[in-house]
């Protein structure tokens, strides 16, 4: 037990009165049996909290489970293709023609006139595939093995070659993998890139509360049980780093949202960013990238209607008759699939972290929550669910806008997540998409690639976006003619 000092026992009494206030003056139980520092620290997780908001988000959302509230009519949400229109291929479920070259130079002019920022949510860590540490630092190259974030860093390395203006990149990560993040772009040189372009912040966290009482449980003594706040905690993250104001400097008009756990993204396409910026009908405020989704009940979030605005809908939401209805060419009806890449444009950005009416909502999961229990101070291990976690998704955003254009993509081309070990979404099935890609670049610039009897390539490829950004950038470099049976070749 530590004596307590005139300070220390100043700040109990202020911090129990307003605790008492909210109801959670029991996160103060062990005051007595903590040393200095750690009162401090504790201190500093309370004062963290918007302690005013706690009995309302407790009264909606822990103690009691909000109705799924879908709407009466829900419609597919209409898409651009990326044939360029009606017509075939991936065109057939867009809204109109469109000119792709067009929309591709507007994107074009907005990077080579430093507008846009590059934005990677990254605080996961790669605990479900086997590895400790940072998931970026994963290696996701299907042949080099190169990490994560190389593989996105040699994009934003061959995007300032093209286009002549660095994108200032901003990467959020967790209070849990924030040092190690920091230390491995700093073991690696920054991957080519200008550290001055390089940004890093944590994401914020919620407290984690008792299911039951609503009461905020402890995960020592001395520290709140607590848990990320989601990638919708992104927009107040970026604003209180700084970096929207940071953004607004540069002269940044817009931001190329995207995940850690895809090695296919395009970490900035200038047709999408186009298309955002200025089609008819975007507001230019956020627009997403979709695939079709491959059956019924694949874990993607549904791109639907809802009176004329775009809104994602979660896959195990959409009611299972609409999940798998069909259209009259025989495919999904709803099958517009989320992959999490959106071009957001700063002043919305600006306008949802700090209007209330933007606010996004929080999102309720319930979760067994290790925790020592007051007064007795025994650890308890729940085998069954006993806390509630509250986050929020950034795709809650796309109702707020006027217009939000949704563009079709190949999964092929940008799209082979790496979530599993095994399985879907598992590294096995991302060397397998990357290597499909990377087939049909090279087939298309000549180069005779293995096929199986089952049309998949029988050999593992892997192309950098230092080697080629797009397919066409393939032509006229040294490149071999042709893939040996089972070989692995990255350029």
């Amino acid at each position: 037990m530590t004596s307590p000092s005139p300070q220390s026992d100043a700040a109990f009494a202020v911090t129990h009165t307003r605790l008492k206030q909210v109801g959670q003056e029991h996160v103060l139980t062990f005051w007595k049996d903590l040393g200095e520092a750690q009162r401090a620290a504790l201190l500093g997780q309370i004062e963290s909290l918007d302690l005013g908001s706690l009995p309302g988000l407790v009264r909606r959302y822990v103690t009691h489970t909000p109705p799924a509230m879908l709407p009466s009519r829900i419609d597919p949400a209409p898409s651009y293709g990326a044939g360029g229109g009606v017509g075939g291929g991936l065109g057939s479920r867009s809204t109109r023609n469109w000119d792709v070259a067009n929309y591709r130079r507007i994107g074009e002019d907005l990077l080579r006139a430093g507008k846009v920022a590059a934005f990677t949510v990254a605080g996961g860590q790669g605990s479900r595939l086997g590895y400790e540490g940072p998931k970026g630092c994963f290696p996701g190259g299907a042949v080099t093995g190169k990490p994560l974030f190389q593989m996105f860093g040699e994009g934003l390395v061959a995007a300032q070659r093209r286009y002549g203006r660095p994108v200032p990149w901003y990467i959020m990560t967790s209070p849990l993998n924030h040092e190690a993040t920091v230390a491995f772009f700093q073991e690696h040189a920054w991957f080519g890139l200008d550290e001055a372009n390089v940004s890093f912040f944590p994401q914020g966290v919620m407290p984690s509360f008792d299911m039951a009482s609503g009461r905020i449980l402890l995960s020592a003594k001395d520290q709140l049980a607590t848990n990320p706040d989601g990638h919708g905690g992104a927009i107040r993250a970026l604003k209180g780093s700084g970096s929207l104001a940071d953004m607004r400097r540069r002269g940044v008009e817009h931001v190329s949202y995207f995940q850690v756990d895809n090695p296919l993204v395009r970490v900035v396409d200038p047709t999408f960013l186009g298309l955002h910026a200025a089609a008819r009908d975007s507001s230019g405020e956020m627009s997403s990238k979709m695939i079709p989704k491959a059956y019924p009940d694949e874990k993607l979030g549904v791109f639907c209607s809802v009176d004329g605005r775009t809104q994602i809908i979660e896959y195990s939401d959409l009611p299972r008759a609409l999940a798998e209805e069909k259209g009259p060419e025989g495919s999904l009806r709803f099958i517009g699939g989320s992959i999490a890449v959106h071009a957001i444009s700063l002043d919305f950005l600006e306008r949802l972290g700090t209007d209330p009416s933007f606010e996004l909502p929080f999102h309720r999961a319930e979760k067994k929550v290790p925790h020592v229990q007051t007064p007795s101070g025994i650890t308890a291990q729940p085998q069954a669910n006993n806390g509630v976690k509250l986050e929020k998704f950034i795709f809650d955003a796309l109702p707020l806008c006027g217009r939000s254009l949704v563009y079709e993509t190949d999964r092929a081309e940008e799209f082979a997540p790496i979530k599993n070990a095994t399985g879907v979404d598992s590294v096995e099935s991302s060397r397998e998409i990357q290597t499909e890609r990377a087939a049909r670049w090279l087939e298309g610039a000549g180069v005779r690639v293995p096929r199986r009897a089952d049309g998949k390539a029988d050999c593992v490829l892997e192309i950098s976006p230092l080697t080629a950004l797009f397919p066409e950038d393939l032509k006229g470099r040294e490149i071999p003619r042709e893939v040996g049976a089972g070989a692995s070749v990255a350029l």
